[in-house]
């Protein structure tokens, strides 16, 4: 019998003496190779990390990966990069996590950087125009892809349906603010959990136990969980978190653009339950309507171009802050304040995604059987759906129609169309649906035709 390459060559046998179960040098390399691939969303993302780490290096077994997925799936924030942290972690310890996670993200930051640049330089020409002519339908159709998967998912009752549709309700006719809606929804979760918990036991899923791995579960990475610990990571976690906006405050003054969106996006970091489009239509409504930071056609754009780099999708904010800062750079040259403002944001949004992890993981074990903190997140769940229908309508609106007006009476405050049907975008958005809901294509083939397409009726004069 033919030996694996990497039992052949570096099997490890007993954790080094810094917590690495795999060399160092190794993971990082492997690390890297998978940040590279971290297209088509958490799904793909989480299917790169499955082959990678599970079938071919071999170096964790898959009911061990799937125990750390379900830790992940509790948390607020990005969950495909936070199982690369938690996996790190149990491969590498500290320094294992912090390169780990840090990988995922880091290819996506530098190339949405990059994009917002060319966005905010050449946005105005027609030829950007004609590619976001075909990017923007397209992102109504991936949209409503991630609200089925999820329903799929979530809705496993008629209580549960009928959650989703109350706050489908809540957020797209009353405005009720996001925070409240979910914040209410795990209070219905909960009490669904103590009182009727046939609705929200989770269902079994069969897991594959997978190719042996190399590394027993028993030699892999462990703390255990005390007080003392536990204070530590919080505190240093909290600085290494906040310390920024307050540097940005002392020296550029409370009311820079740079403390607002700083405050913004670490209070959005701690309630992105359930994946980056559950909260996208919040900071689309407060981005848009109370800061300002840049136009609704704008943020359906940012989404296109978040799709289109590997890495996490909430990584949009980046290009949020990067056209905030730009239009608002207080005394700054509005190219510096915008790389502030979008490193600024993206530091905020990840950085308590490593706190969870490092402050969670030792006490994995007991959150896993909690069925208490399962219940509230089922009721969440089920509310997401409702938050992603309510996104896919906003994004409809705004990127279908030539106009749009607030209506607010009494307790309504809704946005309606109130200008001509944009055919061009409507024809590609019925494309978008066509190639990634009954072909089954991927999100970045999908964006790649429908741009294609925006060009083509561009230089056909049909927009």
């Amino acid at each position: 019998m033919t030996t694996p390459p990497e039992q052949s060559s570096k099997q490890p046998s007993e954790p080094g003496r810094r917590g690495d179960v795999v060399p160092f040098g190794e993971a990082t390399r492997a690390w890297f190779a998978i940040s590279l691939q971290t297209f088509g969303g958490p799904a793909g993302q989480i299917a790169v990390m499955q082959r990678m780490l599970v079938d071919e290096k071999r170096w964790i077994g898959q009911r061990r990966f799937l125990f750390a997925l379900s830790y992940c799936s509790l948390l607020p924030g990005p969950e495909a990069q936070q199982l690369a942290t938690y996996v790190g972690w149990l491969l590498g310890g500290l320094r294992g996590a912090l390169v780990a996670g840090t990988l995922f993200v880091l290819p996506g930051v530098v190339a949405l950087l990059v994009l917002s640049g060319v966005y905010v330089a050449y946005g105005e020409t027609d030829a950007v125009e004609a590619v976001f002519l075909g990017l923007a339908p397209a992102v109504i159709a991936i949209v409503v892809q991630a609200l089925i998967r999820v329903g799929r998912r979530g809705l496993q009752h008629p209580a549960l349906v009928g959650l989703a549709v109350t706050s489908f309700v809540l957020l797209s006719v009353f405005a009720v603010p996001f925070p409240v809606v979910v914040l209410g929804a795990g209070v219905i979760g909960w009490l669904f959990g103590r009182y009727r918990p046939a609705l929200t036991e989770p269902k079994q899923v069969k897991a594959d136990a997978g190719p042996e791995p190399l590394v027993s579960d028993d030699a892999l990475h462990t703390e255990k969980p005390s007080l003392r610990h536990g204070a530590l990571t919080l505190a240093i976690g909290l600085v290494l978190w906040l310390a920024p906006i307050g540097v940005v405050a002392v020296l550029l003054g409370r009311d820079s653009v740079f403390v607002d969106q700083g405050l913004f996006f670490s209070g959005t970091a701690l309630v992105t339950f359930g994946g980056a489009y559950a909260v996208l239509a919040f900071v689309a409504q407060q981005a848009v309507q109370v800061y300002g930071w840049l136009t609704p056609g704008e943020m359906v754009r940012g989404l296109a171009l978040a799709e289109t780099t590997p890495g996490p999708l909430i990584m949009v904010v980046q290009f949020v802050a990067f056209l905030g800062a730009y239009r608002d750079p207080g005394g700054m040259d509005p190219w510096a304040a915008a790389l502030l403002g979008s490193l600024l944001t993206t530091w905020v949004t990840f950085v308590p995604c490593f706190l969870f992890i490092l402050l969670g993981a030792p006490y994995v074990e007991r959150l896993r059987h909690n069925r208490t903190i399962a219940a509230a997140l089922t009721g969440i769940t089920a509310a997401v759906v409702g938050v992603i229908a309510n996104l896919a309508v906003i994004f409809a609106v705004y990127t279908l129609f030539a106009d749009t007006e607030r209506i607010t009476a009494g307790p309504l405050a809704l946005v309606v169309p109130t200008g001509g049907v944009q055919w061009a975008a409507l024809a590609i958005t019925a494309l978008g649906f066509v190639l990634i809901l009954a072909r089954g294509w991927s999100v970045l083939r999908t964006l790649g035709v429908c741009a294609l397409a925006g060009v083509a009726l561009t230089l056909a004069g049909a927009a």
